[in-house]
């Protein structure tokens, strides 16, 4: 039996206290945030959440159109590693990335479990399971990669993989969203939970 919205969302807090609703048809997606991962991403086809292995911006679209609510969350002040440099900002984010991963998934399985059965969430950056991720180890892979994934019943896309336009998402629900200039600025990073 589905519980409320209200009773999920109290549990939802106890995984993580800093999120916000938003309508599902408000949230961003466009064709220019998959380019910018193509062309501008260290991690580009190094990881199975990441593209050419992700859904495209037309199927998250299709996805999205079968929600109404959704939730954004967000994740301030994220540490990155010290010890390594951070023009290896996929490793420099390492430990933070993997904490926002298992974070959404928690919320995303506690969402699944109110009843909210269609609960699906999405992460930032790059997933950080394994080292090196299989597109990376084997450099050649057949047309569904995704089964040879050692988690995937924790792995998730990140938002800006599918083509989410996260500046423009999470600044509909009051969070500011700005473009780092340094990897020693205050990092907030903000991931996704699809609910119906």
């Amino acid at each position: 039996m589905e519980k409320d919205l209200d009773t999920l969302l109290q549990e939802l807090r106890k995984i993580h206290k800093d999120f916000k609703r938003i309508p599902a048809d408000e949230i961003e997606v466009a064709d220019w945030v998959r380019w910018k991962c193509r062309y501008g991403c260290r991690g580009y086809a190094k990881h199975l959440t990441c593209p050419p292995y992700t859904p495209t911006p037309e199927e998250t679209i299709k996805l999205i159109k079968g929600y109404k609510k959704a939730i954004i969350v967000r994740f301030e002040d994220v540490q990155p590693n010290p010890d390594v440099p951070s023009y290896h900002i996929h490793h420099f984010l390492w430990d933070a990335i993997k904490k926002i991963s298992d974070t959404m998934f928690e919320l995303e399985r506690c969402a699944y479990l109110a009843g909210y059965y269609k609960a699906f969430a999405m992460t930032a950056l790059p997933c950080s399971y394994c080292e090196p991720c299989i597109p990376e180890k084997e450099k050649v892979l057949d047309k569904v990669p995704e089964r040879f994934c050692a988690h995937q019943d924790r792995a998730r896309p990140s938002m800006e993989a599918c083509g989410i336009d996260v500046f423009a998402t999470v600044r509909k629900v009051g969070y500011e969203a700005e473009v780092f200039t340094s990897p020693y600025q205050k990092l907030t990073f903000y991931g996704l939970l699809l609910l119906d």
